[in-house]
Parts: C-alpha cells; sequence; structure tokens
C-alpha cells in the first residue's frame, strides 16, 4: 500500500452542515434592492411635496360687472367691413381678387366703429381699394396675406380714431375669402 492518506469523503450530516454555514449570494442583492427603492420612493414623494408647496398658486380671475351687467367689454366681436372684388394690374395683366374683409373689435367700441364706418363707407371701400389696386402679385399670394393685412390695418388704425386709452380699435383684420382670377 502506499503511504499516503486516502482521503475518505465526507460523512452526509457533514456536508449538510457545509452547505447551511455557506454564506447566500441572493440574501444580500434583495435586501440592497429594497433598501435603494425604498430611498427613491422616499426622494419622490419629497420632491413631490417641495415643488408643490413652492409652485405658483392658482388666482381667481376678477370679473367686473359694470352696471349690474356681467359682461365682458374686452371680448371681441366680427364686423364685416366689405364684401367686393378689386381689380389689380400690378403684374402686366389685368386680375381681379374677389375678397372678403372682417373686423375684429372689442365689444365696448363696436358700436363706435360700427358708426363710424357708416358714416365714412364710400372711403373706406376706396382707401382698401386703393391697397389692392397698388399690391404687388406677390403679396395678393402670401398664404396669409399678411402684407396686406397690414396696410389695411395701417389704414384703417388712420380712418378710425385710437379710444381714450389710446389703444387701436381694430385688433385684427381677417380675410376669409380673397380668390383672384385673370380678368380676360
Amino acid at each position: 500500500m502506499s503511504d499516503k492518506p486516502e482521503k475518505k469523503a465526507p460523512a452526509p450530516e457533514a456536508a449538510k452542515e457545509a452547505v447551511e454555514a455557506a454564506p447566500k449570494k441572493g440574501g444580500l442583492n434583495v435586501k440592497l434592492i429594497g433598501i435603494v427603492a425604498g430611498i427613491m420612493i422616499a426622494e419622490g414623494a419629497v420632491v413631490y411635496f417641495v415643488a408643490g408647496a413652492t409652485g405658483p398658486k392658482p388666482v381667481a380671475a376678477d370679473v367686473q360687472k359694470k352696471d349690474g351687467h356681467d359682461e365682458d367689454h374686452e371680448a371681441s366681436v366680427e364686423i364685416p367691413l366689405l364684401e367686393d372684388r378689386f381689380q389689380n394690374m400690378q403684374s402686366g395683366r389685368a386680375y381681379i381678387w374677389d375678397a372678403s374683409i372682417v373686423l375684429k373689435v372689442r365689444k365696448k367700441d363696436e358700436e363706435f366703429v360700427t358708426n363710424t364706418l357708416k358714416q365714412r363707407a364710400a372711403e373706406v371701400k376706396e382707401g382698401v381699394a386703393l391697397i389692392f389696386r397698388r399690391a404687388p402679385h406677390n403679396q395678393l399670394l402670401e398664404p396669409g396675406l399678411e402684407t396686406v393685412n397690414r396696410q389695411i390695418m395701417a389704414y384703417l388704425n388712420e380712418v378710425i380714431e385710437h379710444d381714450s386709452d389710446e389703444k387701436p380699435r381694430v385688433i385684427r383684420i381677417i380675410i376669409p375669402k380673397c380668390k383672384g382670377f385673370p380678368a380676360e
């Protein structure tokens, strides 16, 4: 036989004790994940409450009533200005532009603007017609008619006086229809 000692297989009871005494690999990871998740939830709750406490506060609208009415005089209304056909020969060819123009004014200025437009109807129609006659063809082809809108607004601000606060009475010019076609 040999001089080397023989290795014997450990007894089954000793193997069980060795397995139980070894540290569990998954136990530490689960605890760590639980701690991190708890910290993140607490941090989210703190941020939510701090942002809610320091954020803007809702403010109730203050609606002023005059003479027992709760009309809003700053609300806007639409007043038809004119619907007509205008000639333009700036491109070398005669074009007819079928246009409809509407004014957007504050409700408190509606009566004043309507009366002014009635008194100066021919003058206003002539002024708008001149704007269409003098406009280069590319301005009349703009998708939003920005240039024509600005020119009509400037003209009407001269014709219709500003209110007592020096604000223009006409808020906006609306051109819902502006179609051009050759006159020939």
